[in-house]
């Protein structure tokens, strides 16, 4: 992957956010992917936004996955959800996304909320640790990449992943048409 110098990321606890370790911690044995198949690399943080980071580290986009925050209302009741898509497409907030939360709009969650509520950094964000009421929205791109990078809650690393581990995260569901071409 580009020339990232990759670790088990259970050895390198200190290159993720809380949430993130714990959740690496409790990785459920018989998984189709090992916890030892997540790998963590240290990067420059000034560095972690997705073209940036891309460029610096030799990373193709088609490999690069985003994760990011959506809200919306029903009820007066805000619903969350993260959508993880390649970084060559975009997610189709206002209509796949909004309709798998039920919500008659949805946006991206405003930076402080994310943060607040994942416990982890805002551009660094990822879907290993997210609070277990949110639905994650996969990309069906994704899982059918052999591995992605993405978030590991910090901005100062990345993680690398088999693409197939994040559409059985707790609360996946792998979505045809969550991304369009960027």
């Amino acid at each position: 992957m580009g020339t990232l110098k990759t670790e088990t990321a259970r050895t390198r606890l200190d290159l993720l956010a809380p949430p993130v370790a714990a959740a690496l911690e409790q990785w459920p044995v018989g998984a189709p992917v090992d916890a030892d198949d997540v790998l963590v690399a240290p990067i420059d943080a000034t560095l972690a936004d997705t073209a940036a980071f891309c460029e610096a580290y030799e990373v193709g986009l088609d490999v690069s996955a985003n994760c990011v925050v959506v809200a919306g209302k029903r009820e007066g009741e805000i619903r969350y959800a993260a959508c993880v898509v390649l970084a060559t497409t975009r997610a189709d907030v206002n209509g796949v996304a909004r309709r798998a939360l039920d919500v008659r709009k949805a946006s991206f969650a405003p930076m402080a909320d994310a943060v607040e509520l994942t416990g982890m950094e805002y551009g660094g964000i990822t879907p290993i640790g997210l609070p277990e009421s949110w639905p994650i929205l996969v990309d069906f791109r994704v899982v059918a990449a052999a591995h992605v990078i993405i978030g590991s809650g910090v901005r100062h690393s990345k993680i690398t992943i088999p693409g197939p581990a994040l559409g059985v995260l707790p609360g996946a569901r792998v979505v045809e048409g969550l991304a369009r071409p960027a």
